[in-house]
C-alpha cells in the first residue's frame, strides 16, 4: 500500500520534543525526512531516559526513539564552511525545512528563510520557537513546562489550595504543538503543490496550547471568572473522579453526566440512597460524601472488571492504565494494532507507537525505527550530494561529517 507523502523531502533542523515529534508525524506517513545532526551538540533526546537496559547511550534512548522513528540521520557540521555548502546542496531538493530554534538562530547559521527562498523557491519553511517571531517575549526559552505555566494550563492542573501540579509529561510538547504544527504544514505542502510557491510558518508554541483552554478563557471573557484548580471534580457532573480499587495503586475513573447514569451507577454499585442524590444539585452539593460512598463500594473489586461490567450499564468509565496495562494488557489498542515492534540496529526489538488513525487505502505506521547518530551519513553523501568515496573520507576527516 501507498503513503501518502511519499515523494515529499525534508530537511530537519529539529530536536527535541515538540518539532521532532511533528516530523516524525511526516515522516511515518511516507515523508523522507534527513534530520541533521551533529556529534558536537547532540540532541537533548539523545541523552534522556529511559534507556534500554538502563544503560545510557546516544542511540539507546526510549525517548528519542519513539520521537524519531522512520527518519534518516546526517551528521553534518553546518558552523563550518563547507558543512554549510552540504546542507544549502540538500534543501535544493527539498519541500520543506523545519526546525524548532529561538528565532534568529536559523539566520545566524546561514540557513534562514530569506537566503533559503534564493536556493529553493517554493521552499517551505517551519519554525516552531516558543513565543514565535516577533514581540517582546521572542527570545525566551522554554519547554513544555514553561509553556504550560505561561498559558495558564498548570494553573488549572492540580488539587484545590494546592501548588499547579502539571500532568506529570510536557503535555504541550506531544499533542498540540506538534498536531498544529503538521496540520500547518501539510497545507503548506498542498499550496506548493498546487501553486509552487512556498511560505514561511511561524508558529509559536504558546498559541496552540492556548487553544486547549477555550472554555477555561471564556468564562473570564464573558463572567470575568478565573477559574481555580479543582482536582477531578466537574462543576456539572457528580459523581465525577478517579475512585480505588482493589490492589496496589489500583483506580477507576467514573464521570456521571445524567441522572440515568446515576441511578445504573447506584444499582450496580449498591450505593446507599440518601435524600438529593437523585438530583444532580443535590449531589454537586454532598461531593464529599457521595465520593465517600463511591470509593467505599469500588474498592471491593477489580479496575478492570467492575470497568467492564459497568460499561455494559452505559456507564462512562475506566480503569486508571499503568505503562504496563497500557502496552500488554489493552485489548482495543492490540486490535487496532497501535504498537508497532521494529528492529533497532543497537538495542533489538522496539515498541513504537503507530499513527492514531488509519487510511483506507494508506499506511500510516513507521516504517523504521529511530536512526543511529550518523546512521545514513554516507548514503545521503553519496545519492543525494553526488560525492565519491573519497571525497566523503576527506570531509569526515575535516570534521565537516561530525
Amino acid at each position: 500500500m501507498k503513503r501518502l507523502l511519499t515523494g515529499t523531502r525534508i530537511i530537519d533542523f529539529s530536536w527535541i520534543g515538540a518539532g521532532s515529534y511533528t516530523t516524525k508525524i511526516l515522516a511515518d506517513l511516507g515523508a523522507d525526512v534527513i534530520k541533521i545532526e551533529s556529534t558536537q551538540r547532540l540532541d537533548t533526546l539523545r541523552v534522556t531516559k529511559p534507556f534500554k537496559d538502563g544503560i545510557p547511550g546516544v542511540n539507546r534512548s526510549g525517548y528519542f526513539a519513539d520521537r524519531n522513528s522512520s527518519k534518516r540521520s546526517i551528521t553534518l557540521n553546518v558552523k563550518s564552511e563547507q558543512g554549510l555548502a552540504l546542507a544549502k546542496q540538500l534543501i535544493t531538493d527539498a519541500h520543506l525545512v523545519s526546525n524548532n530554534f529561538t528565532p534568529g538562530v536559523m539566520d545566524k547559521l546561514g540557513l534562514g528563510y530569506d537566503i533559503l527562498q534564493n536556493i529553493r523557491p517554493g521552499i517551505v519553511f517551519v519554525s516552531m520557537s516558543m513565543q514565535g517571531a516577533n514581540g517582546p517575549a521572542k527570545k525566551d526559552l522554554g519547554y513544555g513546562l514553561t509553556i504550560a505555566a505561561l498559558t495558564g494550563f498548570m494553573h488549572l492542573t492540580g488539587l484545590p489550595e494546592r501548588p499547579p501540579a502539571g500532568t506529570g509529561t510536557n503535555y504541550p510538547d506531544h499533542i498540540p504543538n506538534p498536531g498544529h504544527a503538521a496540520f500547518a504544514i501539510l497545507a503548506a505542502l498542498r499550496h506548493q503543490r498546487r501553486t509552487g510557491e512556498g511560505q514561511m510558518i511561524d508558529l509559536a508554541q504558546i498559541e496552540p496550547t492556548l487553544a486547549m483552554l477555550g472554555p477555561n478563557l471564556m468564562n473570564y471573557f464573558v463572567n470575568g471568572t478565573i477559574e481555580e484548580r479543582a482536582g477531578n471534580t466537574h462543576p456539572e457532573q457528580a459523581p465525577h473522579g478517579v475512585y480505588p480499587c482493589a490492589g496496589d495503586d489500583r483506580w477507576i475513573a467514573i464521570a456521571i453526566c445524567t441522572d440515568d447514569q446515576w441511578l445504573a451507577l447506584s444499582r450496580a454499585l449498591d450505593l446507599p440512597q440518601q435524600p438529593g442524590w437523585a438530583s444532580l444539585a443535590g449531589r454537586l452539593a454532598d461531593q464529599v460524601a457521595l465520593d465517600e460512598a463511591v470509593s467505599r463500594a469500588t474498592e471491593q473489586f477489580d479496575a478492570h472488571t467492575l470497568a467492564r461490567t459497568l460499561q455494559t450499564q452505559a456507564i462512562p468509565c475506566g480503569p486508571v492504565q499503568d505503562a504496563r496495562d497500557v502496552l500488554e494488557r489493552d485489548p482495543q489498542l492490540a486490535a487496532r494494532k497501535h504498537w508497532v515492534t521494529l528492529d533497532h540496529p543497537e538495542v533489538g526489538p522496539s515498541t513504537y507507537n503507530s499513527a492514531p488513525y488509519r487510511y483506507s487505502d494508506a499506511l500510516s505506521q513507521p516504517t523504521s525505527p529511530a536512526p543511529l547518530l550518523g546512521q545514513h551519513t554516507h548514503e545521503i553523501c553519496r545519492d543525494l550530494l553526488g560525492l565519491d568515496e573519497n571525497e566523503i573520507n576527506q570531509l569526515a576527516k575535516a570534521g565537516v561529517l561530525a
